[in-house]
């Protein structure tokens, strides 16, 4: 059913959902998006499920947007950029607003959007030494459909520390920006994910579900209005003469102008 992602439920009702583009980093392109968007849809009507593994196959979490598809954006109109924009949005909130669990299992490296999923998680666990960074900045482009939850997860002040810098950062460090509850060494990270995992299959589902919604309530806003403003935020810098100076630069191998 699905060609970029694999769903598998076991039978305690705890869901893998899993980027499965091993070969390019788990980077997102927009029929990934998409089949993420379908996915969180169906495990969040699923009653069989009662807790969701958001992981990636490999050595990476996701490496961010998939290069041929931002290699295709910098040649579309605006308004098709904005579509595209809206792709990653939708996603991000389908996880964010999935009435189950999502505990994110950062396996390796989480970049731009990567990191932005790791964000929607309602807890992530990462692997000791993995990267992340939020590296848009380096292309003229801003984390804009991603920030609204980069910044409900961290809070402008520790955000504004990475959010505009491209700075990459380690596990650890995430920690403290609160990206992460916790970074663990490879081996034991199957295990810090099932000690997140247990509590939730001896709750009632429904006031689990009840409860994220309320949560997310009475968390800082993210509703169309936001969404809107990012979309825009974002493919106004896609017209800018860095955005395309920075692909550029990207896609010839060489330092942008600025670096």
């Amino acid at each position: 059913m699905f060609e970029t992602i694999t769903v598998g439920t076991d039978a305690r009702g705890v869901a893998t959902l899993m980027l499965n583009r091993p070969d390019k980093h788990n980077a997102m392109s927009a029929q990934m998006l998409e089949e993420l968007t379908s996915a969180a849809h169906q495990l969040g009507t699923d009653d069989a499920v009662r807790v969701v593994v958001l992981t990636g196959a490999g050595k990476s979490f996701c490496a961010g947007g998939d290069l041929a598809w931002m290699k295709a954006q910098r040649d579309m109109a605006p308004v098709a950029r904005g579509r595209e924009a809206r792709k990653l949005a939708e996603m991000l909130m389908a996880l964010n607003t999935m009435p189950k669990p999502l505990i994110g299992k950062v396996q390796g490296n989480a970049f731009g959007g990567g990191v932005g999923m790791a964000c929607v998680c309602d807890v992530a666990i990462g692997v000791a030494g993995a990267k992340l960074g939020l590296t848009e900045t380096r292309l003229g482009l801003i984390p804009a459909t991603i920030g609204p939850y980069v910044l409900a997860r961290m809070g402008e002040g520790k955000a504004r520390r990475v959010f505009m810098s491209a700075r990459l950062f380690e596990a650890e460090e995430a920690v403290s920006l609160d990206i992460l509850a916790r970074a663990v060494p490879a081996e034991a990270l199957d295990t810090a994910v099932e000690r997140e995992i247990a509590p939730y299959l001896s709750v009632a589902p429904k006031a689990v579900a009840r409860a994220k919604a309320l949560a997310r309530k009475l968390g800082p806003r993210i509703d169309d209005a936001v969404i809107d403003h990012t979309i825009g935020e974002l493919v106004a810098c896609w017209e800018g003469e860095e955005a395309r100076e920075g692909i550029d630069a990207f896609f010839d191998k060489r330092p942008p102008l600025w670096g």
